[in-house]
C-alpha cells in the first residue's frame, strides 16, 4: 500500500493542516493502493498564500527562464517515465501498455508543443502601424487553480500546468482524488527541475472541498478545469462570486459520420476510438452514424470488433482495454445499458453485466447497440464507458441535423473519400474540433469544444494565451 500523506506547498512536501484519509482504489481488483489525503480550507489557504507570494517574481522573470524549467521538467519526464506510466497504471486501470504508450506520453507530446508554440508569442507588440505609439502587453493573469480528472491524467496536468507556467502565472494544482499518484509524480518532477518555492503547489482533495475553495477564493484570478459537465457549471457559479476567469473543458457525445464511400478501415476504427480507454475519453466518438445502404454491413463490422476486443486487468501487457475507475463509474454504464434494451435499441454485442471470466474489477463488455433513434438515453447521454450507438441516415442534411441534436460539442468525426463533403461537412458540425478519415490533428492545434462541451482552447499558442491578459498601452516611449 502506497501511502502519500503530504501536499506540495511553497516548495517543500508538509502534512496537511486540516486533511483526512482517503483511500485510492486499483480498479482492476477493487483493494485499496494508496492512501492520501483530502485537504481542507487550511491546505487550500496556504498553497494559495504560497502561489501569492511566489507571483510578481515569477512573472517577472525573463521567459527564457520559463522555458528553461520547462525543459527541465522533460528531462525529469525522461528519466522517470516507467514510474509515471506505473502510476497512471494503478491508479485509474489502463493496461500497462497503454499507459506506457499514450497515456505518459501525453507529457513530452504537449510540452514539446507548448516549448514551440511559445517561440510565437510576442509578450509586448505593436497595435498597428496606424498607432505607432501603442502597444499590446500580454501578461500573466496571477494565481490560477488548475483542477483536472482522472481519465487521461497526465494529458490534463500538462495542458493545464505548463503553459500557466511559461505564460507566468503561479499555479495550485488539485488532480482527481482517483488518480492522485502520477500528479504527485509529477510534482517531483517539477521541485526536481528547480522551480521557484510557490510557483508550483499541490493540494489533494475532493470537489466539494478543495475544488470549491480554489473556486471561491480571492486570490485565485484564474480557474482551469477538466470534467463533468455538471461540476462545471457549480464551479461556474462558485467562481461568479470573484469574477474570476473560468475556463472549462467538459464531456462530449461525438458524432462520426460514416458515409458509403468511407474507406474500409472506417467502422473499425471507429469502433476502436470508442472503446479505446475503457471509453473514458470526452471525445470519444461513441455516436456511430451510417449512411443507410451501407448500414448493415457496418453493424455487422462494429458487433465483430466489439466481440474481438478483450478485457483484461491493467497490469498485464497486450492491447485490451482495462475497467472503468470506479464502483460508480461503473453502475452507472450498467444502467445505461439496461436503459438502451427497455428504450427499444437492438443491442448486438456485449451488454449488462462483468465480461465472462470476470467476478470482481469494473470491467465492462464492449457493448454495441443498433437501431439507436435520436432521443434514446443512450444517444444523448454521455455514457464514459465503452458503449457504441449506431444510428442509420439517409441524407447528409439528416446527419448533420442528427449530430448537431446534442447538448455537447467538442469533437466529431467524417468519414467519406469525397473531399468537398468532408469540408462542407466540417464547417456544418457545431463542435469545437472535426477529424476526418481517421486523421488526428496536428501538434499544436487547440482542444476544446462549444455548448455543454465548455469553450477552453488547451494545446499550442491558444493554450498558453489562456493564461494570460491583454493590456493596451498608448504613449510608448
Amino acid at each position: 500500500m502506497i501511502v502519500r500523506r503530504e501536499f506540495y506547498i511553497g516548495g517543500r512536501w508538509s502534512a496537511p493542516l486540516d486533511g483526512r484519509d482517503h483511500t485510492v482504489i486499483h480498479p482492476s481488483t477493487e483493494e485499496g493502493c494508496a492512501v492520501i489525503s483530502l485537504g481542507g480550507k487550511a491546505d487550500t489557504d496556504a498553497a494559495v498564500a504560497a502561489a501569492k507570494a511566489a507571483f510578481p517574481a515569477w512573472a517577472a522573470t525573463d521567459p527564457a527562464e520559463r522555458y528553461a524549467l520547462c525543459e527541465r521538467i522533460l528531462a525529469q519526464y525522461k528519466a522517470r517515465f516507467e514510474e509515471l506510466a506505473q502510476a497512471i497504471s494503478v491508479e485509474m486501470g489502463a493496461p500497462i501498455d497503454m499507459a506506457r504508450n499514450s497515456q505518459a506520453p501525453c507529457l513530452p507530446w504537449h510540452l514539446e508543443n507548448f516549448l514551440t508554440a511559445f517561440k510565437q508569442i510576442e509578450f509586448i507588440r505593436p497595435l498597428g502601424p496606424h498607432a505607432p505609439n501603442d502597444r499590446i502587453a500580454l501578461e500573466p493573469i496571477g494565481v490560477v487553480g488548475l483542477i483536472t480528472p482522472w481519465n487521461w491524467p497526465m494529458n490534463q496536468v500538462t495542458l493545464k500546468v505548463i503553459p500557466a507556467l511559461l505564460a507566468g502565472c503561479t499555479v495550485v494544482l488539485k488532480p482527481s482524488e482517483q488518480a492522485p499518484l502520477s500528479s504527485m509524480l509529477f510534482a517531483e518532477f517539477v521541485h526536481d527541475a528547480g522551480a521557484p518555492a510557490g510557483v508550483f503547489n499541490l493540494v489533494n482533495g475532493d470537489g466539494l472541498g478543495v475544488g470549491t475553495q480554489l473556486s471561491e477564493h480571492p486570490d485565485v484570478e484564474m480557474i482551469s478545469f477538466t470534467g463533468s459537465t455538471r461540476a462545471g457549471k457549480a464551479i461556474s457559479r462558485a467562481a461568479a462570486e470573484t469574477l474570476k476567469r473560468v475556463t472549462l473543458e467538459l464531456g462530449g457525445k461525438g458524432a462520426n459520420l460514416i458515409f458509403a464511400d468511407a474507406d474500409e478501415a472506417a467502422v473499425r476504427r471507429g469502433v476502436k476510438h470508442c472503446f479505446n480507454n475503457s471509453g473514458q475519453s470526452c471525445n470519444a466518438p461513441s455516436r456511430m452514424l451510417v449512411e443507410r445502404s451501407y448500414y448493415d454491413e457496418a453493424v455487422e463490422i462494429a458487433r465483430q470488433t466489439a466481440e474481438e476486443t478483450r478485457v483484461g486487468p491493467s497490469s498485464e501487457p497486450g492491447g485490451h482495454i482495462g475497467p472503468v475507475v470506479n464502483k460508480t463509474q461503473w453502475d452507472k454504464i450498467q444502467s445505461l445499458i439496461e436503459s438502451g434494451i427497455k428504450e427499444g435499441a437492438r443491442l448486438v454485442a456485449g451488454g449488462p453485466g462483468l465480461p465472462e471470466g470476470f467476478n470482481k474489477g469494473y470491467f465492462v463488455r464492449p457493448t454495441v447497440f443498433a437501431d439507436v433513434k435520436p432521443g434514446m438515453t443512450i444517444e444523448r447521454e454521455e455514457i464514459f464507458g465503452p458503449v457504441l450507438s449506431i444510428i442509420p441516415f439517409d441524407t447528409e442534411e439528416e446527419a448533420i441535423r442528427i449530430a448537431n441534436d446534442t447538448p455537447y460539442g467538442l469533437t466529431n468525426y467524417v468519414q467519406s473519400q469525397d473531399g468537398e463533403r468532408r469540408n462542407r461537412l466540417a464547417r456544418q458540425l457545431r463542435s469545437g474540433m472535426v477529424e476526418m478519415n481517421g486523421k488526428s490533428r496536428g501538434a499544436g492545434a487547440p482542444f476544446g469544444g462549444v455548448k455543454a462541451s465548455g469553450r477552453a482552447r488547451e494545446g499550442g499558442v491558444w493554450g498558453i494565451e489562456e493564461f494570460l491578459e491583454v493590456k493596451a498601452i498608448s504613449g510608448w516611449g
